[in-house]
């Protein structure tokens, strides 16, 4: 088979089984907050309940990166994809007669599986772009710009999935379902895909592994904060002010379905908002600063908004949930395209993992300060740490590099583009 034609038909393969797994895990997303916040749970314990399946991500993520690199990206994508199915199940366990402590100690472990099914998932999906895009900066760019968004636009879909699935077939019956679809996908890939794929020669030692360029250690820092940001007011902050606002669950979770469909869909269009370079840097890096600066402004008018109380509230937090999402997804979408744009080739997976790793992290403390500030504070707390978290992540960018470190020792660009959009 031509290798155009089969990495393209590789892409596809992948980026078809991240989207079922997308789907799965914004529906268990949804089932889960819902379920338990129906059961009384508070919003702290709330966002108690997602903090293994965060910090799971940290560590999945660097392992993935470097079980990818050693092993080869398909076996992690299996491997993943497996892992989830597993999560699912131990969930479906979760009994009624159950003390709330045993139940609140069960959810979190599954969830912590999870957490390392979607992280080894990702890390493996993203980094078998770095490998079928070629050396085309402006092909690079839009492959990580439609996979990144087409996938959180499933992820807004699986919102809604769960939300229904939660009225139509109850909690176990819902994991159950999911888990049997995972489970047709996993032997569609088993079949389809190269096993070997991406595999090459795997860091030996901590040292290396975490040796990252100065490039790749910075947009990681600026990643912490950036989904930290979202987080902090994303995960319980909103939903829960929303119904405190009179909106139902299903008002809820639509509107949450439908602003993350929104979000991945400019992600998908975010090359068309972006200047693009030759070296595929100059122009994005100076892009990434802009974008990081702009969206922290959103938060910080919206806390002083909901501060003084200015009315019709619900409405104008709405908006500015879409302003927001707006320049997030964009902000997302140049964040992920630099990764492997900085990424050597040799060991992308690694340098994607331990980047991911960041993002894991940032989550990991968005959403414990997520419940933590909303029950100090209310939604003007949550509001306020957004904007402190997108301020350090603008900080940060001032100082990314135009050039990667190779193109500094030899002088010559590794990715060139003539391409302007």
């Amino acid at each position: 088979m031509n290798q155009s034609v089969s990495g393209i038909r590789n892409y596809l393969i992948v980026t078809s089984s991240y989207w079922s797994f997308t789907l799965s895990d914004g529906a268990l997303r949804m089932l889960v907050l819902m379920h338990f916040f129906r059961l009384g749970y508070s919003p702290f314990t709330l966002s108690f309940l997602f903090l293994l399946y965060e910090a799971a991500g940290v560590a999945a993520n660097l392992i993935g990166g470097w079980l990818a690199t050693r092993f080869g990206i398909a076996r992690m994508l299996m491997v993943g994809l497996t892992t989830q199915i597993i999560g699912f199940l131990l969930l479906s366990a979760v009994s009624p007669e159950w003390t709330a402590a045993m139940s609140v100690a069960w959810v979190v472990l599954a969830q912590g599986v999870c957490g390392v099914a979607k992280d080894l998932t990702k890390t493996a999906s993203k980094s078998a772009i770095k490998l079928t895009a070629g050396e085309g900066a402006g092909q690079l760019f839009r492959w990580v710009a439609w996979f990144t968004g087409s996938k959180n636009a499933m992820k807004g879909v699986g919102f809604f999935i769960g939300g229904l699935l939660l009225d139509q077939c109850g909690f176990s019956g819902s994991l159950w379902l999911m888990a049997s679809v995972l489970f047709v996908v996993l032997i569609a890939v088993v079949w389809s895909l190269p096993v070997m794929m991406g595999k090459a020669k795997a860091s030996k030692s901590f040292k290396e592994l975490f040796g990252k360029s100065r490039a790749i250690n910075l947009l990681a820092g600026a990643r912490v904060f950036l989904f930290g940001a979202r987080d902090v007011w994303f995960v319980v902050g909103v939903p829960v002010f929303l119904y405190s606002q009179g909106w139902n669950f299903t008002m809820v979770g639509t509107f949450m379905a439908l602003w993350t469909i929104a979000y991945g869909l400019v992600q998908a269009l975010a090359p068309k908002f972006i200047r693009r370079s030759e070296d595929g840097l100059t122009s994005e890096v100076p892009a990434a600063r802009l974008w990081s600066f702009l969206l922290m402004l959103v938060p910080a008018v919206l806390a002083a908004v909901v501060t003084l109380q200015i009315q019709p509230l619900q409405w104008i937090v709405v908006v500015g949930l879409a302003v927001f999402g707006f320049a997030f997804a964009v902000n997302s979408s140049v964040h992920s395209y630099l990764i492997l744009a900085y990424a050597g080739s040799e060991k992308a997976a690694e340098d994607v993992g331990f980047y991911y790793a960041a993002n894991a992290l940032g989550r990991f403390f968005g959403t414990l300060l997520s419940g933590a500030l909303y029950q100090w504070g209310g939604l003007p707390f949550s509001l306020m740490g957004s904007a402190l978290m997108l301020a350090s992540c603008w900080a940060i960018t001032l100082a990314l590099p135009l050039k990667r470190e190779a193109d500094q020792i030899t002088g010559v660009p590794t990715v060139a583009s003539n391409e302007t959009v």
